[in-house]
């Protein structure tokens, strides 16, 4: 049983900070005091003025397999992802094929069993035809139902009206919705486009991607939500418009969630010009005003979860004319190095931050044992260290689109260290061998 001790380091969990050590053996936190150096362990890592947080779980991920190997797989994109601090993720299913029964989810089980480094856990995904499937998932095997409301990426669209309506209406687990009005979308293309000549300007994304899209598919959601009391978990919100359809306070008894992602809250349309397709995503990137108000609802816990919604392409598919280029950035290593460029603006506390993206994932998705430095809990933890800054371009990039939409940017904080389930997983700047990563166990109520 091996004894993993982190000494002298600032812990961040349940809305407060104190110094102590964690003591984890295992696989599990066993002891959490302010002096735990008089006994013997395997191995002792000293965290001196380093902030000891529980590992993020990231809710929104594509990894890209099976099918789309070419841009990234379940140990390339893990392997990213605990280099950043995230220790469990849940992964999308507009793969190919798509994860819509219960075979695709175990084929994807035993995939991550074979090759991923962080805890994993699988969306079903909805489509118009398997309604049947939906009702009996196997609900140990999948964090939630995925809709689809716009189309973005696949062909995984659920525009049938009857189809939504029984979906909200049977769905066995959390529904997670892709908000966009795909007729507002189309309409807004044909408009844009017509007569237009030379160089796509990519500011335009998000008028063709229009906040009007993504309200208008937002508020069907939280209708149909409301209408059968379905537990309502809406993606990567993007507008200030949508921040009125969600109610602000704690989220351990809300039937309706919503979820901001990185990108939406560190860039904004000014970034267009010299980003280009390297920033495009869907939902599109909106103006200054809409990420100043997101950040400002995720501080007034209107938005309860911060996540990724990790999507990797190859350089050479991203460097097509932007209208041609695939929607999605690869994030996640270096999501929580951004949010903590909030707290040194003085925008988060290090508290909000882990509540959004530790405390609240688990809570809203009944992960058991995580998200939360507690004796008995699994050793899930990231090592911060708020004093050494982090420059992507002089990092080595491991998602296997071998690029990152951060490569002009110095973050002032550095991940020390990322354990999963006891193990360290990375540790300073480097993959370790061993994994100890699991499929996510929940608790529903």
């Amino acid at each position: 049983m091996a004894t993993l001790r982190i000494v002298n380091g600032t812990l961040v969990n349940e809305g407060r900070m104190w110094e102590a050590d964690i003591e984890i053996r295992d696989g599990r936190i066993e002891a959490i005091a302010p002096d735990l150096g008089g006994r013997p362990a395997d191995r002792v890592i000293d965290a001196s003025r380093m902030l000891v947080l529980p590992g993020m779980i990231d809710d929104q991920v594509h990894f890209r397999e099976p099918g789309l190997e070419h841009k990234g797989d379940l140990g390339s994109e893990s392997a990213a992802a605990v280099a950043g601090g995230i220790t469990s993720f849940m992964e999308m299913p507009n793969t190919d094929p798509q994860t819509i029964d219960n075979d695709a989810l175990r084929d994807k089980h035993a995939r991550a069993r074979a090759k991923s480094l962080a805890n994993w856990s699988f969306y079903l995904g909805a489509t118009n035809d398997n309604l049947e499937a939906i009702k009996a998932v196997d609900t140990t095997l999948a964090c939630g139902i995925k809709v689809f409301m716009g189309a973005s990426t696949g062909s995984m669209l659920v525009d049938d009206p009857t189809v939504l309506e029984a979906i909200f209406a049977s769905a066995p687990l959390l529904v997670a919705t892709h908000c966009e009005d795909t007729p507002t979308i189309q309409a807004n293309y044909e408009r844009i486009t017509r007569g237009l000549t030379g160089e796509f300007p990519p500011e335009l994304h998000a008028e063709i991607r229009s906040r009007e899209a993504c309200l208008k598919s937002s508020t069907l959601a939280v209708e149909l939500a409301r209408r059968h009391g379905t537990r309502l978990h809406v993606l990567h919100l993007t507008t200030a418009d949508e921040l009125k359809l969600f109610e602000p306070g704690p989220i351990e008894h809300k039937q309706i969630t919503v979820e901001a992602c990185v990108h939406h809250l560190f860039f904004d349309a000014g970034d267009y010009a010299r980003k280009g397709s390297l920033i495009k995503c869907n939902p599109a990137i909106k103006l200054t005003s809409d990420r100043e108000a997101l950040l400002a609802a995720v501080n007034e816990d209107r938005i309860d979860i911060i996540a990724t919604d990790h999507a990797p392409h190859t350089a050479e598919e991203k460097a097509r004319p932007f209208l041609q280029a695939p929607a999605g950035l690869p994030l996640v290593q270096h999501a929580l190095l951004t949010l903590l460029e909030h707290w040194h603006n003085g925008t988060f506390s290090l508290e909000r931050i882990v509540q959004k993206v530790s405390h609240a994932p688990a809570l809203r998705f009944g992960v058991k044992e995580r998200g939360f430095l507690r004796e008995g809990y699994w050793g899930d933890i990231v090592i911060i260290d708020p004093n050494k800054s982090t420059a992507v371009r002089d990092q080595t990039l491991l998602s296997r689109c071998g690029w990152s939409p951060f490569e002009d940017v110095r973050f002032r904080s550095r991940i020390r260290a990322t354990i999963v389930n006891g193990v360290i997983a990375f540790e300073n700047d480097r993959l370790t061998p061993e994994s100890a990563a699991q499929a996510l166990e929940f608790e529903r109520r």
